[in-house]
């Protein structure tokens, strides 16, 4: 019926549901005609997938309604399932680092090939043994070193189009009519790396005991810190 689509750099907390409320108004729908929603899980940014996927559970266990997380590189790879080739998705992940998987569209049947994992792209090069189309978050420089390696094999779309929440919505309906979907409450992001989170300092809470307990005159103890 409508979509909306928008770069928010690191305002996630603050337009995402300002936007959402504007989705809605454009064509005249409320909150409570919401029947389901479906969510990107990830994998992503961390900060990205927290904002999203913990609106979505909250909006889901407010209204009583189902609640469908997809991959997000099945989305990606799956506006381009009438190709019929195998799909290979990357997102950039870090530390030279991508997150790939791989689809495949074969006769009526949608089909993951290999499981999310984080690799590098030298690592892609034995794993692609045929024509296969590469997609989702691809750099000038990483294309032209795909190119250089694959040669032919490589097809390679730089499109970041919105279509891919259309791909988003088609896996998530999928699930739907087949009566899958997740639990708003223990319902967990998609992440092929811990978050970068540094431990407190070690210290000692306060008025801790670090010394030997002593009697006094009087019997009472007390303790040297």
């Amino acid at each position: 019926m409508a979509s909306l689509t928008w770069q928010t750099s690191q305002n996630h907390t603050v337009e995402l549901l300002p936007n959402l409320v504007c989705l809605l108004q454009q064509v005249g729908l409320e909150l409570g005609s919401i029947k389901a929603i479906i969510v990107a899980q990830g994998p992503g940014t961390f900060n990205g997938l927290r904002v999203g996927v913990s609106t979505a559970k909250g909006l889901a266990f407010a209204l009583n309604t189902p609640l469908v997380g997809v991959n997000t590189l099945e989305a990606e790879a799956y506006k381009f399932a009438f190709t019929r080739l195998p799909v290979r998705p990357i997102y950039e992940a870090g530390r030279e680092e991508i997150a790939t998987a791989l689809y495949r569209q074969t006769d009526d049947e949608w089909q993951q090939l290999e499981e999310n994992n984080l690799t590098t792209l030298a690592g892609l090069w034995p794993r692609t043994k045929g024509k296969t189309l590469f997609c989702g978050d691809i750099s000038s420089s990483m294309m032209e070193e795909i190119q250089q390696n694959l040669g032919k094999q490589a097809m390679i779309s730089q499109s970041n189009s919105p279509s891919r929440s259309s791909a988003l919505i088609a896996l998530g309906w999928r699930k739907l009519t087949t009566g899958e979907q997740d639990d708003p409450v223990t319902m967990q992001p998609i992440y092929l790396r811990a978050p970068h989170i540094t431990k407190p300092k070690g210290k000692s809470p306060p008025f801790a005991a670090t010394g030997k307990a002593s009697e006094t005159k009087n019997g009472d103890s007390q303790t040297r810190c």
